[in-house]
Parts: C-alpha cells; structure tokens; sequence
C-alpha cells in the first residue's frame, strides 16, 4: 500500500510539474481541428 501511496505521489508531482504541456498540446489539438473545419466549410 505504500508503495502504491508514493507512485501516486510521484505521478502527482509529475502532473503538477507539466500540466501546462498538456494545456499547449490541447491548445494546438484543437486550432488544428478548428483550421481543417474551416477549410473543409470554406471550400
């Protein structure tokens, strides 16, 4: 039970250290997705 109590801990401070990595790739994910519904609506 500990050990599953430190690797929580661990993946924690790993999410806290690159939440804002997760947020660019989003951020990135989507005006892909928005671009291409453009063009496709555009065209």
């Amino acid at each position: 039970m500990d050990t599953i109590a430190k690797s929580y801990q661990g993946l924690h401070l790993l999410w806290d250290l690159n939440w804002d990595r997760v947020l660019y790739l989003a951020t990135i994910t989507l005006a892909l997705f928005a671009g291409g519904w453009l063009g496709s609506v555009m065209l």
